[in-house]
């Protein structure tokens, strides 16, 4: 077993009162967190799969992972109705079932809600199974139910132009024209048309609740009786609810970049704003400390750093920057340059240095570098609309982020006092704060399943893990939630970003 995981478990094995733990990172570099999915395997190759009530795994990929189709109640209030089909893939134990060092199955969870549990373990498995984890376990991932892989799918786009066309990202800047936020909520009023009449039939059954009951059904088809569990950022509202439903249940579980939960699902969703400035003082602090050298962006002091980049800012507004790379063009306006920073906060081992690079050469005129952290390719449509059957990760999120959430706001002045409350927390409130906004016409899905609070006396601790500075999961979530469950432990890393996955391994063996 790698020394990293051991960490985790002899927390959570030894420490039964709460508390936090700080940990002092080192600043060497980060593994990289961004996912790049090998798709050898088509929708066709995934319909192979008979779903069936036990796991029957089958070699997929490059031949070193293993997917199964788990059969599930698509209601489990209703549980001999319609079924579900689970898409699973895991990264098998080196360790022989048989052999008392095996120590089973560990359930994944990415985060979103909506992103697929698949694609991280194609992406970075085997490097959390070599670094983290260890070959004693099997490594885990899952689409959750309705979201990519998993079936039936959650769409209400016909097509991937339509989707193209009309979507907008659920975070957005909204800052950058006088009637944004106008704009952006009544577009919601058609995206939540388009969901009623064209998803009506599953959106009533993507909600986390059925998620965590996903979770049990996949440990009991392993021959399990508990769940051993690890879970970033959505993925703790996932955990935090599996806890409360089934509190026996917990093998052990460990939770990193945690989410007030009870926020997410009764509140307007504004704690997460709790330490955004701050992480962006830390990229300050960090660009002066590094020195000319080390930071493109650097001034003699933090406060200068702060002030060259809203004299950026203004500069940007009055004048965008063209920009065309060998895969695209397009502009570095006012939102992109704000989108940019705003997810570059996330990920400060990985972007920071891009970050200032880029930052620097957009005051100087060129935005290639700073347009070339959010690039994506082109859009291309395919005459066969199964080679994109997997993208409705949009969509899905969007099902499950309003159904489980309280009620938002009805009216532009609801959703324009929203706005300006999410601006007094931060000056990120001017992104973050679209992200209830996107639930403002949403079908009138009855609430009848789990929704908080959550709380419970857990058969195992469990362990949270937050940032000093985390733009979307503060540390205070973490104390919150961990004040729902006697025993459980919160561990500090004195760091920037958002969790620790983005962050090297190595300093939590200490």
């Amino acid at each position: 077993m790698r020394r990293g995981i051991r960490l985790v478990l002899a927390t959570l094995l030894s420490l039964l009162g709460g508390g936090t733990l700080a940990v002092d990172p080192s600043q060497s570099p980060s593994e990289s967190a961004h996912l790049n999915p090998r798709l050898d395997w088509t929708e066709a190759s995934w319909a192979s799969i008979e779903p069936s009530k036990e796991l029957a795994w089958v070699k997929c990929y490059d031949g070193t992972f293993e997917c199964a189709r788990l059969q599930v109640p698509l209601d489990y209030s209703n549980p001999e109705s319609q079924s579900a089909a689970i898409a699973l893939i895991r990264i098998k134990s080196s360790v022989s079932t048989d052999s008392p060092d095996y120590l089973g199955p560990v359930l994944y969870n990415p985060g979103g809600p909506g992103v697929s549990g698949i694609d991280l373990v194609l992406g970075i498995g085997q490097s959390l199974v070599a670094n983290v984890l260890g070959p004693e376990f099997d490594f885990v991932g899952f689409d959750p139910r309705g979201i990519a892989r998993s079936t039936p799918r959650v769409s209400w786009y016909e097509t991937r132009v339509e989707r193209q066309l009309w979507s907008q990202p659920t975070v957005k800047e909204l800052n950058h024209s006088s009637d944004n936020v106008a704009s952006y909520w009544t577009r919601t009023k058609i995206t939540g048309q388009l969901a009623e009449e064209r998803a009506s039939d599953i959106l009533p059954y993507m909600q986390t609740d059925f998620t965590a009951r996903d979770m049990l059904s996949i440990v009991e088809a392993h021959g399990r009786e508990k769940l051993q569990f690890w879970g970033f950022s959505y993925g703790t509202v996932l955990g935090a609810t599996f806890a409360t439903l089934f509190p026996d249940k917990v093998h052990w579980m460990v939770m990193d970049g945690v989410v007030d939960v009870d926020d997410y699902y009764i509140g307007d969703r504004l704690t997460a704003l709790a330490d955004s400035d701050d992480t962006l003082q830390w990229f300050f602090r960090d660009c002066h400390s590094a020195g000319p050298d080390l930071c493109s962006f650097y001034q003699p002091s933090p406060e200068a750093i702060e002030e060259r980049l809203n004299n950026l800012y203004d500069a940007i507004i009055r004048a965008p920057v063209a920009v065309r790379t060998e895969r695209s063009y397009g502009l570095v306006d006012y939102e992109r340059l704000r989108q940019t920073v705003w997810d570059s906060l996330s990920f400060s081992f990985n972007n920071w240095i891009p970050l200032a690079n880029g930052l620097a050469d957009l005051e100087a005129g060129n935005g290639t570098a700073l347009y070339r952290i959010l690039e994506t390719d082109p859009f291309e449509c395919s005459c066969d609309p199964s080679e994109y059957a997997f993208e409705n990760i949009e969509e899905g999120g969007l099902a499950v982020g309003c159904n489980d959430g309280a009620v938002a706001p009805e009216t532009l002045e609801e959703a324009e006092r929203h706005y300006e409350n999410a601006l007094r927390i931060s000056e990120w409130g001017s992104v973050w704060g679209s992200s209830r906004l996107a639930c403002s016409f949403w079908p009138d899905i009855p609430k009848t399943f789990f929704r908080g609070p959550i709380s419970g006396n857990t058969s195992h601790p469990i362990l949270l893990i937050g940032n000093t500075a985390d733009p979307v999961t503060p540390l205070q979530s973490a104390i919150t939630v961990s004040k729902a469950f006697p025993g459980s432990v919160v561990l500090t890393q004195d760091s920037a970003g958002v969790s620790t996955v983005q962050l090297p391994f190595y300093p939590l063996i200490c």
